[in-house]
């Protein structure tokens, strides 16, 4: 193996790793739940988007207003992401993988668990891999889902 493609190699799993950290951050961030500005543009580009069960955003300001909102629902939380399949193409990246989220619902203590897959674009700026893209499809649940306030019913 010459050293050009030792570098090549080392890249990729470096970047790999990066990305792994990355979501795998994102995720106990949501448990963690402290919204700012810097949980925002920690893991998110500016112009990023999201679809999930809370709703479809556009931007980095509306992604944090959505996370607050949507966490609210819940006094606490356990999300955990598993089966990362992850592309990169230079400076974009892909990540696939399966999630599995239980909430303890705001209010009544309700249980209610939801299993997905997570569809992400991921681009490396000046501060690193940012998600761009950040989508959530729900395949299963248990439990009584929360009642979705207006501003998310809506989104």
């Amino acid at each position: 193996m010459d050293s050009q493609t030792l570098g090549t190699d080392i890249r990729a799993l470096t970047d790999r790793a990066e990305i792994t950290d990355l979501f795998d951050r994102y995720l106990r961030s949501l448990d963690d739940r402290e919204f700012d500005r810097s949980w925002a543009v920690a893991f998110f580009t500016e112009e990023a988007s999201t679809a999930t069960p809370a709703g479809q955003v556009q931007g980095r300001h509306a992604i944090l207003e959505n996370v607050r909102t949507a966490m609210r629902l819940f006094d606490r939380t356990v999300h955990f992401g598993s089966n990362y399949v992850i592309e990169v193409d230079g400076d974009r990246a892909t990540l696939h993988g399966n999630q599995l989220s239980t909430h303890v619902l705001a209010g009544d203590g309700g249980l209610f668990l939801s299993g997905g897959r997570t569809e992400n674009e991921l681009v490396r700026t000046a501060d690193g891999w940012r998600l761009h893209r950040a989508d959530l499809r729900i395949t299963w649940t248990q439990g009584n889902p929360p009642v979705l306030p207006p501003e998310l019913a809506g989104a």
